[in-house]
């Protein structure tokens, strides 16, 4: 399972500043939405500048290509794909030229309706060089500026298209944010030395010692020129879907968004996971790493010992190749192994954020109880997984979805073990009776119901 992207928008108000610098920096702290490629568009005064390649943030740039894209304002991305093939053409940000200009894009998120308006456009005239949903906005939104001054061509945007949407563009020297009105993925606004930046999580500010001042609102357009703000709340929906999978398992635990640190809501869920689905066990462990912040919420309500148990391996990188049907015990072990004194003999909680196919968290069972567990209860951290998502999460198909034809959402015991997952109630509540999602979890999955249409 895997997110979308992560985007970086950045204006500084004092001239001779590097912009690109600060982006790249950025985009670093947000690696982690994103490893298949990167790019940053900065405006010089005069143009759009734009360097994107296939990689990790440390693969596409250097310090040669940062000196070459001066400026003072710009723009970030780093992908992973959910919308058009694995190409240089649909890395971003996406550069559109046009009669009055030209603007670069950035997109975090997914349209439904992306296939019936890229074929309205062509049947126009468009010409299209990606196969990624954020070309079809790049153009509707040309039209729309070629119509209407910026706040009506946004809100004009807003109205065609549907899905999911964080967007940045690079508008001569102005960088705008925009966000869908369900708010299902996340976009913040931060103050930094000299100017303002937006962010798909907080943590990118941090990095920058910058400070956080809020959240885009869902259907707000945020507009920042020369280290300026100015916002307009362009759609109002009665209700918010923010995207549940980015509390159990895509954010950073260091960051905060929709004002609830990551941590803490983590901490609670796993709390909350004991409270629900209590285990007859001596020691509480996480797999690696996104089970750990769960993994101690469980620990501290349940009271059992938390214990690390399973050792990941970090330094794999993206060169890993992974080895045919007949090593898939290997592949698990190359990724992480066993602390057998910790696990031999003893009766284990083991946490994780989520089971998609179930066939990784099966091996990892396997291992355990070869290294001597007694007994292995699982604890998920999130509801079963009953449909794929379309708005925005890399996710397998409704056939590979083990809880999609498990009854019970695909509990089970067996070797006097179990496997138990978070109602989904008890997610909707969060932290403090406080909704996490507004009911994301119709649109992302856990049900077979979607708030949006394509």
């Amino acid at each position: 399972m895997h997110d979308a992207c992560g985007v970086v928008g950045i204006s500084f108000n004092e001239t001779g500043n590097n912009v690109a610098k600060s982006i790249y920096y950025a985009l670093y702290a947000l690696q982690h939405r994103g490893q298949e490629a990167a790019g940053i568009s900065v405006h010089d005064g005069k143009a759009i500048r734009t360097h994107r390649g296939m990689g990790l943030v440390s693969e596409v740039f250097d310090d040669a290509q940062i000196a070459l894209l001066r400026g003072q304002v710009g723009i970030g991305h780093v992908r992973y794909p959910t919308s058009g093939r694995s190409c240089i053409e649909n890395s971003q940000p996406l550069l559109v030229k046009f009669k009055d200009g030209a603007i670069a894009v950035a997109h975090n998120g997914n349209l439904v309706n992306s296939c019936q308006l890229r074929e309205q456009l062509e049947q126009a005239g468009g010409i299209f060089y990606s196969t990624s949903d954020t070309e079809v906005i790049a153009h509707l939104f040309v039209k729309e500026l070629l119509r209407y001054d910026l706040q009506e061509a946004v809100r004009a945007l807003m109205r065609r298209i549907v899905g999911s949407y964080s967007l940045v563009f690079l508008w001569g020297d102005t960088v705008l944010a925009v966000r869908d009105p369900l708010g299902i993925k996340p976009l913040c606004i931060g103050a930094i030395d000299s100017g303002l930046m937006v962010a798909s999580e907080s943590a990118a500010i941090d990095t920058l010692n910058g400070r956080l001042i809020r959240d885009v609102m869902p259907g707000e357009l945020v507009t920042i020129r020369h280290g300026e703000m100015k916002s307009y709340q362009l759609a109002r929906l009665p209700h918010q879907a923010h995207c549940i999978f980015e509390y159990i398992y895509f954010a950073r635990p260091d960051s905060i968004m929709d004002g609830r640190l990551i941590y803490e809501v983590r901490v609670n869920i796993g709390a909350n996971l004991a409270r629900e689905h209590p285990a007859n066990a001596d020691t509480v462990t996480p797999i690696p790493d996104s089970g750990i912040t769960l993994a101690v919420g469980y620990h501290q309500y349940s009271g059992i010992s938390y214990r690390e148990c399973l050792m990941k391996n970090r330094y794999i990188g993206r060169t890993f190749i992974m080895p045919d049907q007949s090593m898939r015990e290997t592949a698990v072990r190359l990724k992480m192994n066993t602390i057998r004194p910790n696990i031999e003999g003893h009766k284990l909680v083991l946490v994780d954020d989520s089971i998609v196919r179930g066939t990784t968290s099966r091996r990892i069972v396997d291992m355990v109880r070869k290294a001597g567990a007694e007994k292995v209860h699982v604890r998920i951290g999130s509801p079963p997984i009953m449909a794929p998502c379309y708005l925005g999460i890399d996710m397998a198909s409704r056939e590979e979805l083990i809880a999609a034809y498990k009854p019970g959402g695909g509990c089970w015991h067996s070797q006097g073990g179990s496997l138990h997952g978070l109602s989904d109630g008890t997610v909707s509540r969060g932290d403090s009776g406080r909704e996490v999602h507004g009911g994301a979890d119709q649109a992302l999955g856990i049900s077979r119901c979607y708030l949006v249409k394509g």
